[in-house]
């Protein structure tokens, strides 16, 4: 059995726009104002300091958010979720002895031409956590990944080319990226979804991979409310250039802990309005920033609290004996609730989150409060709460910075 696990959790699926935006160090050419794009390795000596625009489309659900790119060739498309709470991207893959039913044909991998299978021995291979990793001899290389809502993939770890559309309307190859191939893959995923992109900390993350030719390891989003129209897309950018930087700008460190691969920080308390509450764990790195998580999830009792207090500073009665709620905070209305104001106080960073960050539309015209208990000691803060903020990951300086944003027009600002 698996040791450590990522950990993520899911609902129900509603697919909203999102963009993918790759800065990276490359060699281009301009061409009527616009750039025709060749990427460098990672290992090559040639790279050039001028800065490119990739754009691969993503949608977003209430749960998570999922890439569109091509996997292999000639290039077949993938969608992915979205994960910085693991490393590894994965994909269905044939001859398949267990997988969940997806929209488009599982990828081949005697169809493309440039995958390459991985072996015990080999150094990508050994990259992967021993706590994944199944391998014996000199077979090839193969992993076991279990995540926290019982989902499965299993299979061998090999080399392919991934493309990434790019701002000029070409496409952009990252050659020999390592991904896993999975025969025995089982979840709840519907629709499009193949499989998961891993944005984590850890070696075989897309970040890892392609951090030391585009600008070093990081990454930013700018996340849309859920609410907002389905053409205007969210942003994600990678490398250089992805900074979150300007007036506003806040940051917290990052944690190391025994799962590396999680984006740990240290919440300290939460104000809803002038109330402050602590956050009594006096452990750093007590809640993890997660993107494959979509409410904020928060120890039990801590939680209780905080929902006493919202409670006291909402002018309403919520809803109770309802089977549709269950123990949720949940209020009967035709519009989002205008208060209370909360705040969360990260080690070094204040976010201040209005209703539309902390509540959430659920059927016949209830609003629900998008802070859940879990019944352990370390917290997620999910994709909700983040919407209407910057938010860089930046794996070099170890911080998450945040900055007030209106994400809707955030596109037309790059």
């Amino acid at each position: 059995m698996i040791m450590a696990y990522p950990i993520f959790f899911h609902v129900s699926f509603v697919c909203v726009p999102l963009f993918i935006i790759l800065i990276s160090f490359s060699t281009i050419e301009v061409v009527n104002g616009g750039f025709s794009v060749k990427l460098i390795r990672k290992n090559s000596s040639n790279a050039t300091h001028i800065l490119d625009i990739v754009q691969s489309p993503i949608h977003s659900n209430h749960v998570y958010h999922v890439i569109e790119m091509s996997l292999g060739t000639p290039p077949t498309k993938y969608y992915g979720i979205v994960d910085t709470g693991s490393d590894l991207i994965w994909t269905q893959c044939v001859p398949c002895t267990y997988c969940f039913p997806q929209e488009y044909p599982y990828f081949d991998p005697q169809k493309s031409n440039t995958y390459t299978s991985l072996y015990c021995q080999e150094d990508e291979c050994n990259q992967l956590d021993a706590n994944y990793r199944r391998c014996y001899g000199q077979n090839q290389c193969s992993y076991a990944y279990f995540y926290g809502d019982n989902s499965i993939t299993e299979g061998l770890l090999a080399l392919d080319t991934i493309t990434l559309d790019s701002s000029t309307g070409g496409v952009i190859p990252l050659q020999y990226m390592i991904f896993g191939c999975g025969h025995y893959n089982q979840a709840t995923f519907s629709g499009k979804v193949m499989g998961i992109l891993g944005l984590g900390r850890g070696p075989l993350s897309l970040i890892s991979q392609i951090g030391p030719s585009f600008g070093g390891r990081r990454f930013s989003h700018c996340l849309v409310p859920y609410d907002t129209d389905f053409l205007i897309p969210s942003i994600m950018s990678f490398g250089s250039g992805s900074e979150v930087v300007g007036d506003g700008v806040v940051s917290t460190p990052l944690i190391t802990k025994e799962l590396k691969s999680l984006y740990y920080v240290t919440l300290q308390g939460i104000s809803v309005g002038d109330i402050y509450l602590s956050f009594n764990s006096s452990s750093k790195g007590n809640i993890i920033i997660d993107s494959g998580t979509t409410f904020t999830l928060l120890p039990q009792k801590f939680h209780d609290q905080l929902v006493d207090e919202v409670k006291k500073q909402v002018p309403m009665e919520p809803i109770r004996d309802d089977p549709q709620v269950g123990n949720r905070l949940c209020y009967r209305r035709q519009t989002n609730l205008q208060e209370p104001i909360i705040t969360t106080h990260f080690e070094g960073a204040d976010i201040q989150l209005t209703p539309i960050q902390t509540f959430y539309k659920g059927k016949d015209d209830i609003f629900c409060f998008g802070f859940e208990s879990i019944n352990d000691d370390v917290g997620f803060y999910g994709n909700y709460a983040q919407t209407d903020y910057l938010v860089g990951f930046d794996l070099e300086r170890e911080v998450v910075s945040f900055k007030a944003t209106d994400c809707t027009k955030y596109v037309s600002s790059i």
